[in-house]
């Protein structure tokens, strides 16, 4: 069985980004998420929640690695991975912003 950390460098790739992406996404040096995949460092909780966002899966998921993804989050995997850098980052900036929409509105 993957341990978390193999398991969030496997959605990593899988979405086809990269590590230098995600660590800007979540605010921290890409030799951060080197060593979060190899193990050498915990990752902690709002950054799990960061990941989960930005891969599309739960924490549950993350934590365990039940469950494989659903069809949705395959379409959106595979439509993401041919993007740009730059176009991915427009896109997590447009899910962030819909999300506090929805969150303010509710």
């Amino acid at each position: 069985m993957k341990t978390m950390n193999e398991r969030l460098r496997d959605y990593r790739k899988a979405l086809n980004l990269s590590q230098d992406f995600v660590a800007k996404q979540i605010g921290v040096p890409r030799t951060t998420i080197t060593a979060i995949e190899s193990s050498d460092r915990n990752v902690l909780d709002n950054e799990l929640d960061i990941f989960s966002n930005l891969y599309g899966v739960t924490i549950e998921r993350i934590l365990h690695g039940e469950a494989k993804q659903d069809s949705d989050t395959k379409m959106f995997a595979r439509a993401f991975s041919g993007l740009s850098e730059n176009d991915k980052k427009e896109i997590m900036n447009l899910i962030d912003f819909k999300k506090k929409l929805k969150n303010s509105i509710i």
